[in-house]
């Protein structure tokens, strides 16, 4: 493909490069994480994802991914963890975020947890050329055996 630069402006379908490494994206984007690390395969178990949202680039197969999933430890077998995952697959390299907490913990950690990982899979998928949009989630109250209250 040759670039004509007599013609005015570059075309919009131009294709354009340039070198990022997980540990760029890792600066830029998962720095509040609580873990990061690279890999070749995926460490999200799909038997205990609650959520996932995944944005792709059709072309060449990338895609940035932000799992919730609830597991717990071995070592810690009484301790539910929550967790947001961030997963970024460019090539065959993943790079990849979490951003975890007991699920027990009180709800400003849910909240700040829930933006921090927004954020950053937000931002990253602008790697593969898309945007997303806020969403509103209806939560149901978690109901315990409460007594019910008897007119006499």
């Amino acid at each position: 493909m040759t670039l004509d630069r007599d013609s005015g402006e570059p075309d919009w379908d131009t294709p354009l490069s340039l070198t990022i490494t997980p540990g760029l994206l890792i600066h830029a984007l998962m720095s509040t994480a609580s873990a990061v690390h690279t890999g070749w395969s995926s460490c999200i178990d799909d038997t205990l994802v609650l959520s996932n949202q995944i944005a792709m680039d059709d072309q060449a197969g990338h895609y940035v991914r932000l799992v919730e999933q609830e597991f717990v430890e071995d070592d810690q077998p009484g301790t539910v963890w929550h967790d947001w995952t961030l997963e970024i697959r460019i090539g065959s390299v993943l790079t990849t975020g979490h951003w975890q907490f007991p699920a027990t913990s009180h709800p400003s950690e849910w909240d700040w947890n829930t933006r921090e990982a927004e954020r950053a899979f937000e931002r990253a998928c602008l790697l593969i050329g898309r945007r997303t949009r806020r969403g509103i989630l209806v939560e149901e109250p978690v109901l315990e055996d409460i007594p019910r209250a008897r007119r006499h």
